[in-house]
């Protein structure tokens, strides 16, 4: 069995356990959130070489396709959450022209068309749909266990991803896209078709996190939901543990995360004085990020 597969297995149980030694099942569930947050910016990035800096439109898309289909459909919260899903996933296929760029040029375009979506639900004039600038209220459906539960499997899905991704035809075909799209088409591979497999797998793990989000905390508001810090976390986490492998946003995420909890919430000035020091370390000395330096002292991580 690969070793991918127990190093997921030892994560999701971790999340498992905690709940019962540590009290602040909001912040497991937060991190957790990043995680499949970062593991989904892996599967774009790390496998492809495109960044999205307007990944958190997958993310408010998710919430709000689960939200509206309680709200307006009277889908049950497990449906619901499905339903989210197939919103991001969605709103990735109208969105699939965006791969035809590249660099620079794709994260720009993404953040843009995420800002747009962001004024689309938040439109006044379509309060009756998106409920508009007045926030989401699913009070009625609140279930702070089923909710942690179904992040803890959304986890294990986005981690058996990135497994499968490691040891797949398709992963190593991606990777031959990242590197060299050119060679990688004259060598049989179908650019276009994974390249949009990739966006859409990546979505559809934002989308479920974004869900599983709205569950947890029932009520919200258009900017929290859609707002950059969420994209910019996610890249960060992910960039810091090391893209295209499995462990990296894992590690970058329990650290950085951890971090911002220890010092950035009571005492934000500093936090972004070690996080900025951090970032400038890690692009100088480690830019394949933190695992590429667990590896070069012996530690046998996937």
């Amino acid at each position: 069995m690969p070793r991918g597969v127990w190093f997921s297995v030892g994560v999701v149980l971790l999340f498992v356990v905690l709940p019962f030694v540590y009290g602040n099942h909001d912040l497991l569930f937060s991190m957790m959130m990043y995680l499949v947050l970062a593991q989904g910016i892996n599967v774009l990035f790390g496998f492809t070489g495109y960044l999205p800096f307007g990944y958190v439109g997958f993310f408010g898309a998710g919430a709000y396709g689960m939200s509206l289909a309680i709200l307006l459909l009277h889908f049950p919260p497990f449906a619901a959450l499905i339903a989210g899903a197939a919103a991001a996933v969605l709103v990735a296929l109208v969105l699939a022209p965006l791969l035809r760029l590249s660099g620079a040029y794709f994260a720009i375009a993404s953040l843009a068309a995420s800002e747009v979506l962001y004024y689309v639900i938040s439109n006044p004039h379509l309060t009756s749909i998106t409920q508009g600038p007045y926030g989401i209220n699913l009070a009625a459906v609140y279930d702070s266990s089923a909710s942690y539960a179904v992040m803890v499997a959304v986890l294990a899905l986005a981690l058996g991803m990135v497994v499968y991704l490691r040891n797949s035809r398709t992963g190593l075909a991606l990777q031959a896209i990242r590197e060299e799209p050119v060679s990688a088409g004259f060598a049989g591979v179908n650019v276009v078709r994974e390249r949009t497999r990739a966006w859409l797998m990546s979505a559809a793990l934002a989308g479920l996190a974004g869900g599983a989000y709205a569950w947890h905390v029932s009520v919200f508001y258009p900017k929290p939901v859609f707002d950059l810090n969420i994209s910019v976390f996610a890249i960060v986490f992910t960039l810091f543990g090391g893209v295209a492998t499995l462990s990296g946003p894992v590690v970058g995420t329990l650290l950085l995360y951890g971090l911002y909890n220890w010092i950035g919430i009571s005492q934000p000035q500093y936090f972004q004085l070690v996080f900025g020091v951090v970032i400038v370390a890690l692009v100088l000395f480690l830019p394949n990020g933190l695992v590429s330096l667990l590896r070069r002292v012996g530690a046998n991580v996937p």
